[in-house]
């Protein structure tokens, strides 16, 4: 009885370990891609934006970039995803889209370190002497590692009524993170960008999207 208790206790404990291992490697090969997203739509009395034809604009700017035609499919696949349809020839919406990336040196807290900071070597040494029932000297050094790259990213979506020419929804998402591929990042800010569309609620919201690493 004794050695029948031990098995079951031996194969459950193996079955626990299993599924925490299937579990943690479940958890480690996705990661949360939080985005603040601040939308407003501002659709005239008749107008419906669902279902919507729409063509893309570019600034001066963006017309030999690279990168804004990337930015524009992007877009374009989060705009499918709730029903938006490019068509330039019969579109009654112009689409203009914005993205902009910058990394920096971030505290333990993930906030930009400013001006002063020396990321290495920053070793200090200090003495102290105490005098009354017994004298001690002690010796101290610090050093401060290398602080952790950030990169911080940014879309935009602009979509403009072609007849009046007044823009009719606008949208925004940023994120902030450790992550450096660039490309399934801003295609992850794209997709929280159209979130709720085309009725977002009112405010800044924080959109959260799972990505794989």
């Amino acid at each position: 009885m004794h050695k029948a208790t031990q098995e079951l206790s031996r194969r459950f404990s193996v079955a626990l370990a299993a599924l925490t291992l299937t579990l943690l490697t479940g958890c480690a090969s996705m990661r949360l891609i939080d985005s603040d997203v601040v939308s407003v739509a501002a659709v005239p009395s008749g107008m419906s934006l669902q279902g919507a034809k729409y063509r893309f604009e570019r600034l001066p700017s963006q017309i030999n970039n690279p990168e804004a035609g990337l930015a524009e499919q992007q877009a374009q696949a989060a705009m499918t995803a709730v029903g938006l349809v490019r068509d330039d020839a019969s579109a009654s919406l112009s689409v203009m889209v914005g993205f902009s990336g910058t990394q920096y040196q971030a505290d333990p807290w993930g906030r930009p370190i400013g001006p002063g900071w020396t990321p290495y070597g920053n070793v200090g040494v200090g003495i102290g002497i105490g005098i009354g029932a017994g004298s001690h000297i002690g010796l101290g050094t610090g050093m401060r590692f290398p602080p952790p790259t950030q990169f911080r990213r940014e879309v935009s979506v602009i979509m403009r009524d072609l007849k009046s020419g007044q823009v009719v929804y606008e949208t925004r998402a940023s994120h902030a993170g450790p992550w450096s591929d660039s490309v399934p990042i801003f295609a992850t800010l794209f997709q929280a960008a159209l979130a709720n569309f085309p009725n977002p609620p009112t405010g800044l919201r924080r959109v959260n999207i799972e990505l794989p690493r």
